[in-house]
């Protein structure tokens, strides 16, 4: 009983220093999922308007420009999945390169070749033990991304959605990452940020049947979406990043909130199993006393 009643204890310091961790981990992630909801909020207008902006230019020109015009035969198509470098995180990685599997499969049914680029230790790891290609990938920045990283991310993409798909470009640019909706709720989605649809711009701005500006350009409505698309694809880049981001730090409260309450139910079926134990063990020590002055008193009565 002695053996039995040291083992939990030592389980019982055991679950309450992970308990500890656990708590820490959640108060961590709580406070940083407030600075990131901050940012996300302050960063989705800018990507709206812009969106606004270059749908207003794309609809007052007949420029053909990758940020508007479709391949007659699309062949090729580029793939940016978001993920974290952390885990701890429930299902929060699995959900996106769910999500970002079924996209690759639904564009190659439609006969497109698919380059993968990955943001996220995580999903750099999932498609490397599997062997698969990957295009590019970026890590250590997706717990605070920052404006600088998105165009580290863009600056690829840009360039092979620029080119011919004969000289490796690509004729669309597809995103998948965590939409933040809100603290108990975070979504994998995948969205086509190249080229632009009317219907995408109107559920991303949720401006439907909005009478847009007239332009003049000057000197060609081609320039301006040149200088506009390594804006447009900058800013819904950082946007993804962010709303990735807080989702990761509400999915990592979520898991550690979780863990943090699965220990302490554990630390009290352990506590009860461990009085159970020494209970046992005084009762056992009683009956041996009793058991010893009974044998005391017969021995003695005997003598007599």
């Amino acid at each position: 009983m002695g053996a039995q009643l040291r083992v939990y204890k030592r389980r019982i310091r055991s679950v309450t220093a992970t308990k500890k961790i656990t708590k820490a981990m959640e108060m961590i992630a709580a406070s940083r999922v407030v600075k990131a909801m901050r940012k996300v909020s302050a960063s989705t207008p800018y990507a709206q308007e812009l969106t606004r902006a270059v749908t207003a230019v794309a609809g007052g020109s007949d420029a053909k420009h990758p940020l508007t015009t479709e391949a007659e035969n699309p062949t090729r198509a580029a793939v940016l999945l978001l993920t974290s470098d952390r885990g701890l995180a429930g299902a929060f990685n699995a959900n996106a390169i769910k999500a970002a599997e079924q996209l690759t499969a639904r564009l190659e049914s439609e006969g497109k070749q698919v380059d993968t680029y990955i943001v996220g230790r995580r999903g750099v790891s999932h498609y490397t033990f599997r062997e698969r290609k990957i295009a590019d990938s970026w890590t250590g920045f997706t717990d605070e991304p920052s404006y600088a990283d998105a165009k580290t991310v863009a600056a690829p993409l840009i360039e092979a959605i620029q080119k011919d798909t004969a000289a490796g470009g690509v004729d669309e640019l597809h995103i998948v990452y965590t939409e933040f909706v809100s603290m108990m709720t975070q979504t994998a989605v995948d969205a086509r940020l190249l080229p632009l649809r009317l219907e995408e711009i109107e559920g991303r701005t949720g401006k439907k049947d909005e009478v847009l500006p007239l332009y003049e350009f000057e000197p060609s409505a081609e320039d301006v979406l040149d200088a506009l698309l390594p804006r447009y694809v900058e800013s819904r880049i950082y946007n993804a990043l962010l709303q990735s981001a807080a989702s990761k730090h509400a999915a990592t409260r979520r898991a550690m909130k979780s863990a943090t309450d699965n220990a302490s139910e554990l630390i009290e079926t352990l506590t009860r199993l461990a009085n159970q134990a020494r209970q046992a063990e005084i009762t056992q020590e009683i009956s041996e006393i009793v058991g010893g002055a009974s044998a005391l008193a017969d021995a003695t009565a005997g003598s007599d």
